[in-house]
């Protein structure tokens, strides 16, 4: 009579992925994570506003704060900062659009010199010029509708992501016990305690990176103000922090600061080598800002090597744009914490650590 083989513990606790499973594994993921991102990216902001906003909520519920007001008290004071970086934004645009006149003259200047240059020193005459900047026009108009529907599409989206994000963060925290308990469901008994530890780790995790991010704006604002303040650029300290706040914003955040000390110098100075000075300077500190400052600053708080840092921006930046350059950090430190507590990942755990540590964090002994 033939006996079936009995699989211990051992056994299923060794078993290794292969390659095939590992990729297919992955490729599974990606493609969930690129089409599922309308509700993901909401979603992974409000666990971000979350994790970072339970110490004030426990901490006031401690206090005797009711359990409501414990929850938007800090959320309302969230809203307020963001309030006030969008006045700063829109501060800023007034004061761009009040010297848009003289901006306008100084174009015009320019694009003149720079067509009698191009008559000058290579016989490029100014109706060819202007047949030339015509059929541009002519080939980029067809192209105008999609940029605006594209553009359209953009801000409703954000606008979506504006209020849906406070939604999810009270709800999530209202009701984190119960989502806990959920958790603790799904899985055995036995990762019970495994479980709470990574909980408790990634509040941790997200407090650090929030730390790691404060002090990459800080040196933001340095190296800009250093930058400005060197090519002679009145009020450098104002415009170069004014920038590194505004970096919180991907892309378009650097370029809307730049607006304003870039018409100042050009007004104050009748030359475009001031307003070239300036972008070159927000340029060089944000390729530095990418790709040392902010995986150095963020990814030895998360105890993670730079390497896998730059690996995930660049990641996310392909599946969720700019925003998942930002997101997929604290993703990258829950995904070391869980490896970290797993038999089967500890060669992932290596991978992803700054090889710094060669044993596991100390256990938390705080309660959710």
């Amino acid at each position: 009579m033939l006996q079936v083989p009995k699989t211990n513990k051992s056994s299923q606790s060794n078993k290794k992925f292969s390659v095939l499973e590992i990729l297919q594994f992955t490729v599974l993921v990606s493609l969930l994570l690129y089409f599922g991102k309308t509700l993901f990216i909401p979603l992974s902001f409000s666990m971000l506003i979350s994790f970072i906003l339970y110490p004030i909520c426990k901490w006031l519920e401690q206090k005797g704060v009711n359990k409501i007001i414990a929850i938007f008290l800090p959320i309302f004071c969230l809203i307020l900062f963001f309030g006030a970086l969008f006045f700063l934004l829109l501060t800023q645009l007034i004061e761009f659009s009040n010297e848009w006149g003289l901006f306008k003259i100084k174009i015009v200047e320019t694009i003149n010199q720079l067509s009698f240059f191009i008559v000058e020193k290579f016989n490029f005459s100014t109706e060819k010029q202007l047949n030339f900047v015509k059929n541009i026009v002519d080939n980029s108009g067809s192209q105008a509708f999609s940029f605006l529907q594209t553009t359209f599409y953009s801000l409703s989206e954000s606008v979506f992501y504006l209020i849906i994000i406070p939604v999810y963060s009270i709800l999530i925290l209202y009701y984190r016990k119960l989502l806990v308990n959920v958790l603790y469901r799904i899985f055995s008994s036995e990762k019970k305690k495994i479980i709470h530890e990574i909980l408790v780790e990634t509040i941790h995790a997200y407090y650090n990176f929030i730390k790691g991010m404060l002090i990459v704006y800080l040196v933001v604002g340095i190296l800009n103000s250093i930058g400005l303040a060197i090519i002679g650029i009145p009020h450098p300290i104002l415009f170069g922090f004014i920038a590194s706040i505004f970096t919180f914003i991907p892309y378009i955040g650097i370029i809307i600061s730049a607006l304003l000390p870039i018409t100042i110098s050009w007004i104050t100075f009748n030359s475009i080598w001031y307003p070239i000075g300036v972008i070159f300077v927000f340029s060089t500190v944000q390729l530095l800002e990418a790709y040392i400052i902010f995986p150095f600053a963020v990814g030895g708080r998360l105890k993670i090597n730079t390497l896998v840092i730059i690996l995930v921006i660049i990641i996310g930046g392909i599946l969720w744009g700019a925003v998942g350059m930002i997101l997929f950090i604290p993703f990258i430190s829950i995904i070391k914490l869980i490896a970290d507590r797993t038999k089967n990942l500890k060669t992932l755990s290596v991978v992803l650590g700054d090889g710094l540590e060669d044993t596991i964090l100390t256990k938390p002994t705080e309660k959710i």
